[in-house]
Formats: structure tokens, C-alpha cells, sequence
């Protein structure tokens, strides 16, 4: 989770959300890709930092899908990014703070629990939490200033 931060970090100084995310190789704990928000600077909307990591993994692994890696990010996954999380057959995903508004995981369509969702990762939420929040509030709070 730590690398995550680290991208939300970078994200954030690029003028994106900071939003960080990491794949994990399962079976060695290799980091096979790590990714920071980037829709500002490429102009693309679904530049989120869970969707970059998964095709820098699939790219690195040659192949679409990756059954045995851990995602870590830094919010709960957008409903796009959930969609991706399950196509690409992600182990277990890993995420810091909630996200009432935006989340597709814990929050909104809670896309893992619909009927027709064809792959479950196991989900850990709210892992340090408060530093996720932190971060995205200060972000918010000084683009408000600005």
C-alpha cells in the first residue's frame, strides 16, 4: 500500500486526484505495475490509476487476465474500475478510504454483489483509511483556493 501512496502522491503534484494503485504478483510479491490517476494529462477519462496499473500488469504478463496478483489502491474503485477488476480476474483487492460518492465496490452499484458479475475478488477496505482521506481532502481544499 505504501507504493500506492507514492503514485497518489506523484498523481497529485501532476495536477490529478491522487488516486495510487499497485499490482501485486500473489505468488512472488513482485510488483508488476504501479500507476497514479492520469486523465488530466492524457485527456482520456477512464485514465484511472486501477486501469493503467491492470493494462501495465496484462502488458508485463502478456496475457488479459491475472488470477493470481493483489491490486492496493488508494479510494474505492469507481464502478469502471470494479468492472476492470473483475474482468482481468484480480486475486483480492486491497483499498484505503471509501468512497460514498464515486465507489462501485462498497458504495453505488456494489458491482461484486450483482448477480451478473462473473468474477469476485476478496475485499479489504478502509486499510489506512484516514491517510487516503487526508490526502484527498488537502488535494481538494487547495484546488478550491486556487
Amino acid at each position: 500500500m505504501e507504493r500506492a501512496f507514492l503514485e497518489a502522491e506523484k498523481a497529485a503534484s501532476r495536477g490529478e486526484v491522487p488516486v495510487g494503485a499497485v499490482i501485486v504478483d500473489g505468488e512472488s510479491g513482485n510488483i508488476l505495475a504501479a500507476e497514479g490517476n492520469r486523465t488530466e494529462e492524457r485527456n482520456d477519462p477512464t485514465a484511472h490509476a486501477e486501469l493503467l496499473a491492470i493494462r501495465a500488469a496484462a502488458a508485463t504478463r502478456g496475457e488479459p487476465r491475472l488470477p493470481d496478483c493483489d491490486l492496493y489502491v488508494t479510494l474505492e474503485p469507481c464502478a469502471m474500475c470494479a468492472t476492470a477488476i473483475s474482468f482481468a480476474r484480480i486475486r483480492r483487492l486491497y483499498f484505503a478510504a471509501y468512497d460514498p460518492k464515486g465507489g462501485g465496490v462498497e458504495h453505488g452499484p456494489r458491482l461484486f454483489q450483482q448477480p451478473t458479475c462473473h468474477h469476485r475478488p476478496d475485499v479489504y477496505g478502509g486499510l489506512e483509511e484516514r491517510r487516503a482521506a487526508t490526502l484527498l481532502k488537502a488535494f481538494f481544499a487547495a484546488r478550491r483556493e486556487s
